[in-house]
């Protein structure tokens, strides 16, 4: 791991962004079901969040919900709306003394009362704290996120001229955050899912056949590996 941390170092890694996938998927694998695969799916993000403060990443974006999963299951919606309420009052005492820093991504308006409580309790205790920032993409899609950025600065009076790629990204839910460096995408699966389609244009995108309950810090260490020997072009 010293190498990794080194490596971490030389290439500058200040922001990776996952696709968390395969919960489900893990599940079946060992004949459980999904919400056995969706608690698994936790445990694997702990050890990615303390993996990132250990290789110096400061940010960490993740896909936890997207404006498509409510397509799923009533029962599994619910599971996984009381599982990231359940996870944040069980974690948020442990991950505020590690000095994590907790924000959430995407379209708030649709969540319950309850849990957009504990989301606001969650931002509010950790607001000052100096170590990883986690922001947990929920009700979140990059469409959704891009014409509300639109809605917003029509609503600016801004004329055509004016708009930029600056403004536009001032509108964006993470216009406080540097663009990822790498995009990891767990289980296999080669699609972007409708994430961060604006903020990913010169990412580095890694694609992992482990399941997300699988992912662990030798796992993310890989991927950092793998960065530092590619060559980031720019388009040049």
């Amino acid at each position: 791991m010293e190498n990794i941390n080194k490596t971490v170092k030389d290439t500058k890694i200040a922001h990776i962004a996952i696709i968390m996938d395969g919960n489900r998927r893990w599940a079946k694998n060992h004949n459980l079901p999904s919400p056995a695969g969706h608690k698994k799916g936790v445990d694997a993000l702990r050890k990615v969040v303390r993996a990132c403060d250990d290789f110096g990443i400061k940010y960490l974006t993740v896909y936890a919900f997207s404006t498509e999963n409510w397509n799923r299951k009533q029962e599994e919606v619910d599971f996984l709306m009381d599982l990231v309420a359940l996870t944040l009052k069980n974690e948020l005492d442990d991950m505020d003394k590690e000095g994590v820093k907790i924000s959430f991504i995407g379209d708030r308006t649709r969540l319950s009362d309850k849990l957009n409580k504990v989301l606001d309790n969650a931002q509010e205790k950790t607001k000052n704290n100096t170590g990883v920032n986690l922001q947990i993409a929920l009700n979140y899609g990059s469409r959704d996120e891009i014409t509300n950025a639109v809605k917003k600065i029509i609503d600016s009076g801004l004329k055509s001229e004016e708009i930029t790629q600056e403004i536009i990204n001032q509108n964006l839910y993470t216009s406080n955050l540097p663009d990822p460096d790498i995009l990891i995408r767990t289980g296999g699966e080669k699609r972007i899912s409708n994430y961060l389609l604006w903020q990913i244009a010169y990412s580095e995108i890694i694609v992992r056949d482990e399941f997300w309950p699988d992912f662990d810090k030798k796992c993310l260490g890989e991927c950092v590996l793998e960065f530092g020997n590619r060559q980031r072009r720019y388009g040049k």
